[in-house]
């Protein structure tokens, strides 16, 4: 039998760990790992900053407990989107930044913020905050992450198979997600029924698609 292996080796030295082959394989059809990893950097970014918004946005949805319970499932798939993908981020010799205020910056979505001015005492001012108004920032929100994570989609399909599968599961439930709030702010504003076939997760924030088997309860 032959010694020679088709995959026994490539550009890569034997021993050589200044390159890895998960990034060149991938350079080889036509994907850019570099700029891969700046803009799943830029995609977390938004995940992570979105966690953070969702956290005050579900605060405010005072008195709509059903509204609170959606957004929280959204706001801790969105932590579970970041978690998936921070791994990856390292894989393609990227990192994340030191500074969190330069990791936000970079997001690649617009703040979540709850639309309505702070007022003298640090607080929100939220005489004329509506529900409905709320609701427009969440959904806009998670349009955002639709169009983010499917460019990401286009860019790897066919090329590099590991992040296409996290960012296909993570557009899956960012899907679910425009859906949802779809739903609850044209009944809320509209009047209208607009269904999304929204039900109750398992648990809050069980993320069907994103979450990877836990190894132990704290992962």
């Amino acid at each position: 039998m032959s010694d020679e292996k088709e995959h026994a080796s490539s550009g890569v030295e034997p021993g050589d760990t200044s390159k890895r082959v998960g990034m060149e394989v991938i350079r080889e059809r036509g994907v850019d790992p570099e700029e891969l990893r700046e803009k799943l950097v830029d995609a977390i970014g938004a995940e992570f900053t979105t966690y953070y918004y969702y956290t005050n946005l579900r605060m405010h949805l005072a008195g709509e407990e059903d509204y609170k319970e959606i957004t929280e499932d959204a706001r801790l798939e969105d932590r579970a989107h970041f978690e998936l993908v921070v791994p990856r981020v390292y894989e393609l010799e990227g990192s994340l930044p030191n500074d969190i205020r330069e990791f936000a910056d970079r997001a690649s979505c617009p703040d979540a913020e709850v639309p309505t001015p702070m007022d003298d005492d640090g607080g929100f001012d939220t005489e004329d905050l509506e529900v409905e108004d709320i609701l427009e920032v969440l959904l806009e929100a998670e349009r955002c992450a639709i169009r983010t994570w499917s460019e990401i989609c286009d860019m790897t399909r066919g090329a590099d198979p590991r992040t296409y599968d996290m960012a296909q599961r993570i557009l899956n439930e960012e899907i679910d997600h425009e859906a949802w709030f779809i739903e609850l702010l044209s009944k809320e504003r509209d009047g209208e029924i607009n269904p999304a076939g929204h039900f109750a997760r398992g648990e809050p924030g069980d993320a069907p698609y994103s979450t990877n088997n836990r190894f132990n309860d704290s992962a």
